[in-house]
């Protein structure tokens, strides 16, 4: 007899569990979901590494604008140095995923494939980091927006939202910096700058100039070039 409690004592706590776990997940995504709508319209109040930047001493430079104020130099740029098929993917680049994970296997130095929607995934809703939990919450949030927001908006809140030197978030903060200016008004040659400090834009400096910058912003202006004329891209800049 007191086995069989025992069962039905398990038992019952493992449905009480697992139906918390449901509640747990179907609140998350809805609140999720609800968020997810609300940011296609509204820019974050605040992101996670905007929150650490502030609070650890960094500080927190960041200016908001529209998509039409940000000019052309600087998305062509984005696209050319993090993402030239941008236009063309669902969200994940799959080809150079596997290159990534050939070089990875091989090199002590790793190396990202994260396209410009998984990155406005992990900057918008998730902290950095490397763990399969985080990664597997990109995954659902880079396929959320890119069938509720749409190309343009994904690229709006990058160029917002992306961090572009120490406590320095968004393109608008970034021009005033550096070249003091305002987006819309940075040549081919500054908007190419910024794009190549990108992979890491507190260890690439723009002001001093590190040689990462030094060495890339000619290739990004060269990529620029090859991918303007792409109609695609061009739907993107208009």
């Amino acid at each position: 007899m007191l086995d069989k409690k025992r069962y039905f004592r398990r038992r019952g706590l493992f449905r009480r569990l697992a139906r918390t776990f449901f509640k747990i997940l179907l609140y998350g995504f809805i609140l999720s979901l609800v968020y997810i709508i609300i940011c296609k319209w509204v820019n974050p109040p605040i992101t996670i590494t905007q929150f650490d930047s502030f609070f650890s001493g960094h500080g927190l430079k960041r200016d908001y604008i529209n998509y039409d104020e940000m000019g052309n130099n600087i998305k062509l740029a984005v696209m050319a140095g993090e993402d030239q098929l941008f236009p063309d993917h669902n969200g994940f680049d799959f080809k150079s995923i596997q290159k990534a994970m050939k070089h990875n296997q091989k090199n002590k130095s790793l190396r990202g494939a994260s396209t410009i929607s998984q990155q406005v995934a992990k900057n918008v809703f998730l902290w950095q980091g490397r763990s399969y939990f985080r990664k597997g919450l990109e995954v659902y949030f880079t396929f959320m927006i890119e069938h509720l927001w749409g190309k343009k908006r994904i690229l709006e809140m990058y160029l917002n939202v992306a961090q572009m030197g120490d406590g320095i978030f968004g393109v608008e903060a970034a021009a005033k910096h550096y070249f003091n200016k305002n987006a819309k008004d940075l040549t081919r040659k500054e908007a190419a700058m910024i794009a190549s400090c990108l992979p890491n834009p507190v260890e690439f400096t723009i002001q001093p100039i590190s040689a990462r910058v030094a060495n890339r912003y000619p290739w990004i202006m060269r990529q620029m070039t090859n991918l303007q004329a792409d109609e695609d891209i061009q739907a993107l800049l208009k």
